[in-house]
Order: C-alpha cells, then structure tokens, then sequence
C-alpha cells in the first residue's frame, strides 16, 4: 500500500484534483477552510494507492488548527510520497511551504497546476531550471481541464524512499552557511533547508540540535534580529532567486480583466452596495420567480393531485384499513409533499451561488466584509464559515478551526447560523409566497437579516471580558476570475438538493410519522379531532412562550420545536398539522394565511432564522467547543437573540399598525434600547483565562 498527501495553499487546486483522482465528492472553494481535516481516498487507476488530502495552509508554523493537523501528521505519520500543488499563477507565494515540506525529508513531487493559466498572463516557467534548483520533479497539471494529474500520480509512487533529502547532508550544508556569517559579519545568500523549530528537527540528534541553537543565538546577535525572522528572509530571499531564474514575463502586458473587475466590485465604497445587489438578485429568482414555477407545479399538480389521487386509488383498491390510509396521505404524503415542493428553489439559489462561487466572486466577498467585520472586532476569516453556512451549518461550525484566535473562533461559532442555510429555505419560501408574493424583498431580508445579526451580535460579543482582544489577521488569495465550469455547478447543486431530499426521506418522514400520530390521538389513544389530540395540548402549553412574538397558536409553536430536530420539519409539520383543513390547490399557503397575520408570520420567520439550530449543528457546537457550559452558552445566545428580535419587530411593528401602544410596545421598546446599549457602550479590558 502506497500513501501519497496532496498538499498545496488554500485555493491552488488541491481538492479538485483530490477529487478527480479518487472519484471523491469534497467541497471545493475558493477559499481557506474547505478541508479542515485531512480526508482519504483511493486512486480510482490504482487501489493500492491511498491518497491523503491535507488541509490547504501558507506555511507550517503552527498557529491554526489546520495547521496543526497538517503537521502532526507529518510528523508523527509521515506518508509514502508528498504531492506538493503550486498554484503556477503565483510562485513566489507558494514555494514557501515547499522549502519548509522539503525539510521533513520525504519523497515530494511538484505539482504545477493552473499552468494553462500562466500563458494566459504572458508568463513562461523553464521547468528544467526549476526542477533542478529545488531538486525535485515537477509536473504541469491543470485540474480544471484534467491534464497531467495521471502521469503526476504515477511519477509520485515510482520515486523511491532513496530519493529523500537526507538529513546530516542538508544539515552540514545549513550550519556552513550560517558560519560563514558568523566570520564574515555578512547576512548569508540562502538557507536552503532549515527549520528552527524543533518539531520539524524532531530527527535530528540533540547534539545538533544544541549545535544549531548555539550559532542561530549569535547569528541574531550579529544580525540584530529574532531567529524565525531571519529564517523567513532567507527563505525568501532564496525563492525570489529561483523565481527570477525561471519565470520570463513578456513585457507591456496591460492590466489584467481579473484586476479590472477588481477595481469595481472590490471598490471601497462599490462593493457592499454590489454585494448587496446581486445577492438580492440571487434570492429574488431563486425563492419568488424562477424557482417558484416549478414549485407551483410540484405542490399544485404532483403533491396535490396527482400523487394524493394516486395514493387515495392504491389504498382503496387494496382495502386498506381506514387509519393507515389517513397516516399515508394526511401524514406522509402531505409532509413530505409540502418539503420536497422546494425543492427547485432550493435547486435554483445553489445553482446561481454556486456559479458566483466558480467564478472567483464569492472569495471577493470575504475581502470586502474584512474591513466590515475588521471596524466590529472581527475578522474577514469569520465570514468565511458563514459563506459555508449558507449551505450547512455543520461544515460552517467546522470552517472556523482556520481562525487562529480563540476568542473570534468560539464567537464565529455563537453566531454563524444566524446564516440561512438550506434547511430554513421552504420557511423562507413558504412565508414569502403565502403572505409576500409580490414583495421582492421579503426572501433577500432573510439573507441579510442574518448576516446583520452576525454583526450586531459581534460586536456585543467582542465588548465583554471574555472576548475582548485583538482581530485575527486575515490573509487570502483572491483567485483569478474565470468562466464557471458547467459540471462543477451543476455538481454543487444537485449535491444541495439530494442532500434535502435524502434529509426528507429519512429524519423527516419519522418525524411527520409521530407528528400525524400525536395529531390524531389523545392520551387515551382514542382517535379524536386534531384539536382534541396529544400534540394539541402539548402546543397550547409552550404556545405562551410564543404569544407575545404573534405567533402564540398551537400549530405554528409545535412546529418551531420540531425544527431543533431539522429545520425542514417545520414546514412538514405545518403540512401534516393543515392536512385536514383545506383541499384546494395552494392548500398550506391558505391554512398559514387565515391562521396569521402577515406581521406575525414574518415574525415567525425572523425566529425560526436566528433560534437555536438543528440537533446535527448543535452537536457540532459541542464538538469544535469541547464543553457542554460553552455549548449551552451558544445554544442560549443564539435562542435569546431570535426571541428578542422577534418581540421587538412584530410588537413596535404591531403598534405602528393598529397605532395602539400598551405594555408589550413599551417592553419591546425597552428591549430594543437594551440592544442598542450593548452596541455602543464601551468594551472590557480583555481578560487571558477563558473558562
């Protein structure tokens, strides 16, 4: 068995060639914290090759999680062959961490991908001369188009474990380098292979270790300078050698579309504005017009007609017993019917995200709320698992292991699934189309609505003890534009939209199962009316919680709880629980509409948006917290902000309406002040011991 590790920086095409190698089905990105941890598949031409997908990094000093990971298991597992992928765009950057993986002395092979890129910017890399300083060979490759990946795989397992830099060798050669400063007082040319810290020395004897500790300590006497900064100028100053010697660049090339774009969507004061305009677009088509046609016949025709038709046939021809046919058609069918409806602007929303994700837009996005989130005391790195969960908030939660600081890493956890993920899709569709069909901004606040609480929740959060302390720095490379590849986003969206129909054929067919169940019997187990039934009592006991918020009926407050289990039940519930009720096409749209008001409804979703997440996100939580006290604490904050939000809209909304002021508009005035007091008052001095 052969293990060959792919390695390379966030966006250089790791991950697709992962994929493409292995037939895999990863996510791809364009930017850091798509693979938070080393994932494993089998070379689809060879299954006696392994290959290790490691998460991609900038270098090996160990300051964040997927750091971290990459380097114990280079360290403490270290694999057969290193495939080390460059992005050919940017050399200079990326050969920093093939000096520091040259140093662990395992056989490495240079991947050059995005080469068919580098013609396109006038450049040429001599290949021979870049294979010969560094020592290693190299191969172009091109993921996108799928060249040079078999041939890079077979040079990989073909390199014999000989072929390894050896140790004392490249050792002897570092220490003679550093001497000669020593005695001529002169900054050396180059270090070529050496690491001050010890971890990646772990092989060396303690003698040279002392040795080493012994002449980097008067190298930085003579030098006036720390030993990693001299380590890092070295490196440095050797790639740009190598750079210089190997790429040729035709001269009078004019400024490139990516950097013409650039000027306008990234523009200080274009940007958010930009940002806002389509994503407003993105919604708009997905949830109220494009999405919505094939989802008026998916719940008008199929779930309403001709499946319930088909079904009633079935069942009467086999003379099944009466309840079980109520339980298949007023439970399974009308649950599951009123879920999988959304399915085509479910379909729609990551079809025209994943297009803005290919293209490089979605990378410019972090860049333009870094200075955002900078200015609230957080960094552009936490925006980047709320891009993730606008998918899921379980990869979300996992995305943030790339934020350094602990601090901004457990904020980013409290607080990005305020983000609307998939799941809370047909709650959006299903409010927006019942009471808001011809308002365009209803699903577009959803979005932003999420992510203004993201903020606003920051920057209470970063003004208490416990989280005071500096921004994490944020550093990304923003991908080259480029036309976005049909299969990719065609892949990202029936990826979506099988994930919520897998989701609805399992946990949310058991759910409607006991929802119709609950709904039909009372505590005796007598077959009763809806109203008269276990769930009924159940409801009206936790509806008081919801009364204030406007949405105090039995229904819509047994739904908000089944939606801990997976928010798609939410909708589901409502199905089963308004199965009974109408019979026309549009039937769930006209139960919501008599049962609320469009003020409460929308008060509904604002709840349902920014509560406590599904059981799967808060297991999460629990494990990226480490401690069930953090985890409540997330689970709290999160359920605390939906309710306060909420009351403040639908009772100062209510008040406005019926211009009736009572003691409701006054405690929700009380609580809006409250809110905006924790904006802007001071913060606290940090404290260094979290709990």
């Amino acid at each position: 068995m052969t293990i060959i590790a792919l390695l390379g920086n966030p966006n250089s095409g790791k991950t697709s060639i992962f994929n493409i190698i292995t037939g895999s089905n990863q996510q791809v990105g364009n930017w850091p914290g798509v693979t938070v941890e080393r994932k494993s598949g089998r070379y689809k031409k060879d299954k006696t090759i392994t290959i290790q997908d490691l998460p991609g990094l900038y270098s090996l000093s160990p300051y964040s999680l997927e750091e971290q990971v990459t380097r114990d298991y280079l360290s403490l597992t270290p694999p057969d062959v290193l495939v080390n992928i460059i992005d050919s765009t940017n050399l200079e950057r990326s050969l920093y961490l093939t000096l520091q993986l040259m140093e662990f002395g395992i056989p490495m092979v240079l991947a050059l991908n995005m080469s068919d890129l580098v013609e396109r910017e006038g450049k040429s890399i001599d290949l021979e001369k870049l294979s010969y300083r560094l020592g290693l060979p190299i191969v172009k490759t091109s993921a996108v188009k799928n060249r040079g990946l078999d041939e890079l795989i077979n040079l990989a397992k073909k390199i014999p474990k000989t072929q390894a830099l050896d140790y004392d060798h490249r050792l002897e050669g570092a220490l003679s380098e550093i001497a000669k400063v020593i005695h001529s007082n002169r900054r050396f040319d180059q270090i070529k292979c050496f690491e001050g810290d010890k971890l990646a020395l772990s092989v060396l004897t303690e003698k040279q270790l002392l040795e080493i500790d012994d002449i980097v300590s008067i190298s930085e006497k003579i030098l006036n300078d720390d030993r990693e900064s001299i380590i890092v100028n070295e490196r440095y100053d050797l790639i740009s050698q190598i750079v210089r010697l190997c790429v040729t660049e035709s001269e009078g090339k004019s400024i490139k579309l990516t950097d013409k774009i650039d000027q306008i969507v990234t523009n200080k004061w274009l940007g958010l504005p930009i940002f806002v305009l389509i994503m407003w677009a993105v919604y708009y088509l997905s949830i109220q017009t494009v999405g919505t046609i094939a989802s008026d016949w998916i719940n008008n025709v199929l779930f309403a007609q001709w499946i319930p038709n088909f079904a009633s046939f079935i069942l009467a021809h086999l003379q099944i017993v009466p309840w079980l046919q109520d339980l298949v058609l007023n439970g399974i069918i009308a649950g599951i019917g009123a879920i999988l409806g959304f399915i085509p602007q479910i379909f729609v929303l990551f079809l025209l995200l994943g297009i803005l994700e290919d293209s490089g837009y979605m990378a410019r996005v972090a860049f333009i709320m870094d200075r955002i989130f900078r200015k609230f005391g957080l960094s552009g790195k936490s925006f980047i698992p709320m891009l993730i969960s606008s998918g899921c908030g379980v990869p979300g939660i996992m995305a943030t292991r790339t934020i350094e600081q602990e601090r901004d890493r457990k904020i980013t956890i409290m607080v990005t699934t305020f983000m609307p993920c998939s799941a809370k899709l047909p709650i959006i569709a299903l409010i927006s189309g019942a009471f808001f069909r011809q308002a365009s901004w209803v699903a577009p606040s959803a979005y932003f609505l999420g992510m203004g609480m993201i903020i606003l929740s920051g920057i209470i959060l970063k003004k208490t003890k416990m989280f005071a302390g500096d921004v994490s720095a944020f550093i990304m490379e923003l991908p080259i534009y480029h036309l976005p590849q049909i299969f990719t986003v065609l892949k990202y969206a029936f990826n979506h939209a099988f994930s919520f129909i897998k989701r609805a054929g399992t946990i949310i067919f058991a759910m409607n199962v006991l929802i119709w169940f609950t709904s039909n019997y009372n505590w005796t187990f007598q077959n009763v009316a809806t109203s008269q039934s276990i769930l009924a009592d159940f409801g009206r006991l936790i509806a008081l919680f919801f009364a204030p918020l406007g949405f105090g009926e039995w229904r819509a407050a047994v739904a908000t709880l089944t939606g801990l289990v997976a928010k798609e039940t939410i909708v589901g519930t409502m199905g089963v629980l308004y199965a009974h009720d109408t019979s026309n096409t549009h039937q769930l749209w006209e139960a919501v509409r008599h049962a609320y008001t469009p003020l409460s409804a929308y008060s509904l979703l604002v709840f349902n948006l920014l509560c406590a997440p599904c059981i799967a996100a808060i297991s999460t939580i629990y494990k990226e917290m480490g401690d069930v006290k953090w985890t409540m604490r997330a689970v709290g904050f999160q359920t605390l902000v939906a309710y306060m939000m909420s009351f403040i809209i639908y009772q100062i909304g209510f008040a406005i309406q019926s211009s009736q002021f009572t003691l409701m508009t006054l405690l929700a005035s009380f609580a809006l002040a409250t809110g905006l007091y924790f904006i802007f008052r001071k913060g606290e001095e940090p404290t260094y011991e979290l709990a």
